[in-house]
């Protein structure tokens, strides 16, 4: 008995490092539908939103949907509109919103980004790329 309990804590402490390996674990609302691609964080977070700085948009792990500025009224979509489909968000630099669960996301934007040109409600270029 006492050989098998030895046994079972060597394999257990030698597969920590494999189990560490494996990949995200995402607290989300949704834990059946996995994140997109282009979200690996490979630790254990509790993140709802995902931002895009330089193309001002935000994805919703977990209603899984973007969020970008239009007319500047925020809008939320499945899939992005065709401007922004030659972007890859891969290979972008993103954000985890960490803390912030609410529902609208325009509160938290001008709370944390208030210089933010393309915000400003006097500007012609709102959601536009430079």
């Amino acid at each position: 008995m006492r050989r098998v309990v030895f046994l079972s804590t060597i394999v257990l402490i030698t597969s920590m490092p494999l189990l560490e390996s494996c990949g995200p674990i995402i607290i989300s609302p949704l834990p059946q539908s996995p994140p997109p691609t282009w979200f690996y964080p490979g630790r254990i977070e509790t993140v709802r939103y995902v931002y895009f700085p330089a193309y001002l948009i935000y994805y919703d792990l977990s209603k899984r949907n973007y969020l970008y500025l239009e007319n500047n009224i925020w809008k939320r979509a499945a899939v992005l509109p065709v401007r922004y489909r030659s972007i890859d968000l891969r290979r972008s630099k993103f954000v985890r919103v960490k803390g912030y669960r609410e529902d609208k996301i325009n509160t938290y934007h001008r709370r944390k980004y208030p210089s933010s040109p393309r915000v400003s409600r006097t500007s012609r270029t709102i959601g536009k790329r430079n």
